[in-house]
């Protein structure tokens, strides 16, 4: 299991813990933990690699973004459902400033409807969660990364 480490003000355990509870599906499932930490890492690396992005929104949607989830097949708003829970949290689990609340509330919300996006940030997030499709079965495609970093890793 990958150590989340904290920064000064958001505590990534605590934030992974948070999730965990909220998730329904179990560690075994193929949106879960293992998951989130395989997303984790991608979203650090191509941050990284991507001038301009916020590699603390890209290491949180990681964490969030399928934490909602109630099926491992078909469940279009999920990605929703896990934004609508951000400003409840933030102030107590959450230390976001507004810009940073807005770019993961969109990355949660939008992930999973196969857009691709020029922010930076939103970019890392959708392309670290794309990378991880073969473990579906899916061939990531170029037309649906967002970073130069991702595609060039296909």
């Amino acid at each position: 299991m990958m150590k989340f480490s904290s920064t000064k003000a958001n505590n990534l355990e605590a934030v992974r813990k948070w999730a965990k509870k909220q998730y329904s599906l179990g560690d075994s499932s193929i949106h879960g933990p293992e998951h989130w930490e395989k997303v984790f890492g991608n979203g650090v690396m191509l941050a990284g690699k991507t001038p301009g992005a916020d590699v603390l929104v890209v290491k949180l949607f990681s964490l969030l973004h399928d934490c909602r989830r109630e099926n491992d097949h078909y469940d279009p708003d999920h990605g929703r459902r896990a934004a609508g829970e951000l400003q409840r949290i933030n102030g107590s689990l959450l230390h976001l400033s507004d810009n940073q609340l807005v770019l993961l509330e969109q990355a949660c919300s939008g992930h999973a409807d196969g857009y691709t996006s020029s922010n930076p940030t939103i970019g890392c997030c959708w392309d670290a969660d794309r990378l991880e499709l073969p473990r579906a079965g899916i061939k990531p495609r170029a037309q649906f990364l967002s970073t130069e970093a991702a595609r060039n890793l296909i």
